[in-house]
């Protein structure tokens, strides 16, 4: 079917391109909302972008009021018309609806002779009064509907929404898609405006009710879960994938090289395949990996996981390419043992004297490097005050040498102090977490402003052994 923009850049981001082409969307909203101002938006930037010709249809106002109302964004409806590219109608819905219905009539005409994709008619709650009973004004949408369809018009149908808690009607059921606008009370002295898309078929959109204002230059919409890009830290750097499809879209390609992302778990969540998918499709990009296990995620637990990825974790540690950082006494899988940098009898001081020579040393030789950082180790071996003192040391050496690594940690263990810290010094945030019988998984910070939704994580039976639905 293809796409057809809206005119609204956040509204486009929302439905991934636009409307369906060809669709029906009832917009819905109280008034005030801006209801007139979105559909001549839609048809405004059609006709001067896409240079497809649009059909205002209006039942209460005057075409006059609207040229003079639409200058206030600098929209020259005027020259429009003059190019063949717009028409503001003003009529009765009795007669609306009769032309439509009359083959060759004059609104069919006035759509041949503009070859019209797109129209706007405002407002369909006027049809109830024309309407002898509720079968009738049923039966004269449904018609409407199907002859908008047979015209093959993306349309937009303007209805007025009385009350806030008043029922979405009869017209949500048969339209493609449904919009609503609303005024909400906000910092208890202001309003805000919110949209929300709660259907559009053929199209997926992103839930939830986003902030809009009223500009100098239309409508402006803010998704939801946006937040300021950092442009300093994403110009010209590439993405790191994960290897999980969902994960790496939201991130526009995965994580962003030279970066640092922590993952806060809570005690029930599995993170092993994730940790896998990511060390994974490092490995098989020629990047080297230094790892620093926990007692949960052992070497054993990491062999077997890798070798589900198609990877033997003993001939990466005999070509180099993968490194440990070891703070338990136990044993390795074969040919792993010369890689791994034992720091289990040291004290801080030692330890700290490994980290800024031998490991600094090592993954300055050469070729690209990623980290894998458990926090929870160090929490454990190391003490929450040798956080709070080297994090922030370890997290700018990390970028300096533009490795990317990804921090495991569990926000609730370490406190909210810590927590706050250790979120400023990163550059991303992904949490995953065990809440009654779902795991969940979900982005609140990242360098291109995603903050996602909350999804659940599959278990699937082929790599990366999960899904985010």
């Amino acid at each position: 079917m293809g796409t057809v923009p809206t005119g609204i850049r956040g509204l486009d981001v929302l439905l991934h391109g636009g409307f369906p082409r060809g669709s029906t969307i009832v917009v819905e909203g109280a008034p005030g909302t801006g209801k007139t101002t979105l559909g001549m938006q839609f048809l405004y930037y059609g006709a001067l972008k896409d240079r497809e010709a649009g059909i205002y249809i209006t039942f209460e106002e005057f075409p006059e009021q609207l040229y003079r109302d639409m200058l206030a964004f600098e929209w020259d409806l005027r020259q429009l018309e003059r190019e063949g590219l717009l028409r503001v109608v003003g009529m009765s819905p009795d007669i609306f609806l009769e032309q439509m219905i009359e083959p060759g009539g004059l609104i069919e005409s006035m759509i041949r002779e503009l070859n019209c994709k797109r129209i706007v008619v405002d407002s369909i709650s006027l049809f109830r009064y024309g309407a002898a009973s509720e079968e009738e004004h049923r039966r004269m949408l449904y018609k409407l509907r199907n002859l908008l369809r047979k015209l093959e018009l993306t349309s937009l149908l303007v209805k007025e929404r009385e009350a806030a808690d008043e029922q979405s009607g009869f017209e949500a059921y048969i339209a493609d898609g449904f919009m609503k606008l609303s005024l909400k009370p906000h910092m208890d002295k202001y309003r805000v405006r919110m949209l929300e898309i709660l259907k559009m078929r053929g199209r997926r959109i992103r839930e939830g009710e986003h902030v809009y204002r009223l500009t100098d230059n239309g409508i402006r919409l803010i998704p939801a879960r946006s937040m300021i890009e950092d442009l300093a830290l994403l110009n010209g750097r590439s993405r790191v994938p994960t290897g999980v499809a969902a994960l790496d879209e939201l991130l526009e390609g995965g994580l962003t090289r030279g970066s640092v992302y922590l993952l806060d778990t809570n005690s029930k969540a599995n993170y092993k395949y994730f940790i896998a998918s990511v060390l994974a499709n490092r490995i098989r990009d020629g990047e080297k990996v230094m790892a620093m296990l926990s007692s949960f995620l052992t070497p054993h637990d990491l062999d077997k996981m890798l070798a589900l990825q198609g990877l033997s974790m003993s001939g990466m540690a005999e070509e180099e390419r993968i490194y440990f950082i070891e703070h338990y006494t136990r044993p390795y899988p074969p040919n792993c043992e010369a890689n791994v940098l034992d720091v289990s009898r040291m004290n801080n001081a030692e330890y700290r004297n490994i980290v800024e020579q031998k490991i600094t040393a090592l993954v300055s030789g050469g070729g690209n490097w990623f980290a894998y950082y458990d926090l929870n180790t160090i929490l454990a071996e190391r003490g929450k005050e040798y956080i709070a003192k080297y994090f922030a040391a370890d997290a700018a050496g990390v970028k300096a040498l533009g490795m990317t690594m990804l921090v495991l940690c569990n926000f609730s263990e370490i406190g909210p102090e810590v927590s706050a810290f250790l979120e400023r010094t990163s550059n991303g945030v992904i949490r995953t977490w065990v809440d009654g019988a779902y795991q969940y998984m979900q982005v609140t910070k990242s360098p291109n402003g995603v903050i996602s939704e909350p999804y659940v994580v599959e278990t699937t039976t082929q790599a990366p052994f999960m899904r985010l639905s």
